[in-house]
């Protein structure tokens, strides 16, 4: 693989990891495996922000710790983000980070309507899909303001 299509691969992995480390890493200080994936940074790794470097160092980390299937597919899920264009690209980022703002709550619902979603049958999904496409503005607001005022499971105090 190219070693830039392997870096790329590397800062998408590591983007969920919260920014650490105030100091830089120095080059020696990194594993040999991180440094064989991050090479192409050995001239210029000492002229990186600590925050890249460290944010850097914990995907190559990561990377190398992966087993060749899951390597394969990180690999697989990076093309298909590649291909997207730059406009979908942000959409997802602004969704992805709207949805970690939201309470663990919140976002265990999501992960749970998605789950079930994901369990129908493709033509059942195919047509729930088609629907939501129909609906207007309003109709979109009204399903999505019915949704979040779902009645929750009452808890015995």
């Amino acid at each position: 693989m190219k070693a830039k299509s392997i870096v790329a691969m590397i800062a998408c992995l590591a983007m969920g990891v919260a920014f650490a480390q105030d100091e830089a890493t120095r080059w020696a200080d990194l594993s040999d495996g991180q440094r064989e994936v991050l090479s192409q940074f050995a001239d210029t790794w000492d002229s990186l922000p600590a925050d890249r470097q460290a944010h850097l160092s914990r995907g190559a980390e990561r990377w190398a710790s992966m087993a060749p299937d899951e390597r394969a597919a990180a690999r697989g899920r990076f093309d298909a983000w590649r291909e997207l264009s730059a406009e979908r690209r942000e959409l997802i980022r602004e969704r992805a980070e709207i949805f970690r703002s939201l309470s663990p709550d919140e976002q265990r619902r999501i992960r749970e309507n998605y789950r079930k979603f994901r369990q129908l049958n493709h033509e059942r999904r195919q047509q729930l899909r088609e629907r939501y496409r129909h609906m207007t503005p309003e109709q979109r607001k009204r399903l999505r303001d019915r949704l979040h005022q779902r009645p929750r499971p009452r808890t015995r105090d």
